[in-house]
């Protein structure tokens, strides 16, 4: 079992130009991370003209061999909900493209998106879950027989508002039935569907292939400067009203040695990331959080 950082952690720094993603991994590898985690938001593998760009690819490797810190997952926003068959099929097709990506990156695993994050609230029901439900498994099914050739296992994460929560996530993974699709557990993002993360953490961890660490502050009461969808740092509201922002792990409002000790009872012994999108400086947040991680694993 590795405890490391998922670089979406330190996107601002990348954003702003004070780390590239050469220096992130191996600041990352500084801070005692374990592995990393790459999520294409401030840079991309993929050229203006929709080819994939090898260079950065090879960068990306070369720099984790020289920081000693193995790249163990690829994440990437999808939307497999698509009702238009044309859309749909560009789609599932772009996320395959992003496998093969993942293949040259030597990532064992990779994330995909089942539905935009951003979906409108008001088609988050069970009744729209239940109508694009054959849809999703289709779409996850394809896309992870596709990686199997590389020996990649694809991972449906519980993010945004739709394809989340126990019930949900079990039954697509159920669903898909395939040894190579597994569930990555953001033990935060459950937060969102107002569910509890100890219990999500016993619940889902046999399918786990994966898990992010995350921590809220969480409110019943409106703080004030609430946003809808703004998970980098603002305050935003769950699926039935709760205010949440990111903090650091271990300085947030869940229980995160209830959390780390359920997963530890459970045998898992996969690689699991610090995921941090709060408003204190990244690099600070980043370090603690590990630090922290670590520290209350050894404790538990």
């Amino acid at each position: 079992m590795r405890i490391g950082l998922s670089l979406y952690s330190i996107n601002q720094e990348i954003v702003e130009g004070r780390m590239t993603l050469e220096t992130a991994i191996q600041w990352a590898a500084d801070q005692g991370a374990e592995c990393a985690e790459l999520v294409p938001f401030s840079y991309t593998f993929v050229k203006d003209d929709g080819r994939t760009d090898h260079d950065t690819i090879k960068k990306a490797v070369t720099a984790s061999k020289t920081a000693g810190i193995p790249l163990v997952n690829y994440s990437i926003l999808a939307d497999l909900c698509k009702t238009d068959d044309a859309a749909f099929e560009k789609e599932v097709e772009r996320v395959k493209m992003h496998v093969d990506i993942a293949a040259e990156l030597g990532t064992p695993r990779m994330r995909h998106d089942i539905s935009a994050f951003r979906r409108p609230r008001g088609e988050n029901g069970v009744k729209y879950f239940e109508e694009l439900f054959p849809r999703m498994v289709e779409a996850a099914s394809r896309i992870s027989e596709h990686a199997e050739q590389y020996g990649i296992t694809t991972l449906l994460e519980n993010h945004g508002f739709f394809a989340n929560g126990c019930d949900r996530c079990e039954r697509l993974v159920l669903a898909v039935n395939r040894d190579n699709y597994k569930m990555l557990l953001d033990t935060g993002n459950i937060v969102c569907v107002d569910e509890d993360p100890a219990v999500a953490a016993k619940r889902l961890a046999p399918y786990c292939s994966m898990i992010h660490l995350k921590d809220f502050y969480i409110r019943r009461k409106d703080p004030g400067d609430t946003t809808e969808f703004d998970c980098a740092g603002s305050w935003f509201r769950s699926n039935h009203g709760r205010f949440l922002r990111g903090s650091i792990m271990g300085q947030g409002d869940m229980d995160m040695y209830e959390i780390l000790a359920t997963i530890k009872a459970s045998g898992y012994d996969g690689d699991i990331a610090i995921e941090f999108e709060g408003f204190e400086e990244p690099k600070y947040a980043s370090r603690v959080s590990l630090d922290n991680a670590k520290r209350i694993w050894a404790e538990v």
